[in-house]
């Protein structure tokens, strides 16, 4: 399967230009770490910078809650410090499940300017 891909991308290669074959070399498969660097390289990298400042914070809330939870005795105390420990960790989740989102999306928008390339070339070609 893998020569066989190979070979799809050597043929797409040799119809294309210069210019082109260089921005479908961009286009190649990432790994986790330019992924996530591929985050701050958008128009709205300024949201993901808040979104991760904002993570810090409900984690560090949580971890605040989580202390005062296993530190009291008091029944009143337990609800108010495990409610506020729940929702400081499903804000901290939330905002990661938006950032995995983002990745997902700009991974499928790869894969489609690949696919408007070899369309075009194939349209060229012929």
């Amino acid at each position: 399967m893998d020569n066989h891909m190979e070979d799809i991308d050597r043929l797409i290669k040799e119809t294309l230009t210069q210019e082109e074959a260089k921005f479908y070399d961009e286009l190649d498969e990432q790994n986790m770490i330019e992924m996530i660097g591929g985050l701050y390289k958008t128009k709205n990298k300024w949201i993901i910078i808040l979104m991760n400042f904002v993570n810090v914070i409900a984690f560090g809330l949580f971890v605040y809650c989580l202390v005062k939870f296993l530190n009291t005795d008091n029944t009143n105390e337990l609800i108010k410090w495990g409610s506020g420990g729940f929702l400081a960790i499903m804000t901290a989740s939330m905002l990661k499940l938006f950032s995995w989102l983002q990745i997902d999306k700009n991974a499928l928008l790869r894969e489609i300017k690949r696919l408007e390339l070899q369309i075009s070339s194939i349209a060229n070609k012929v």
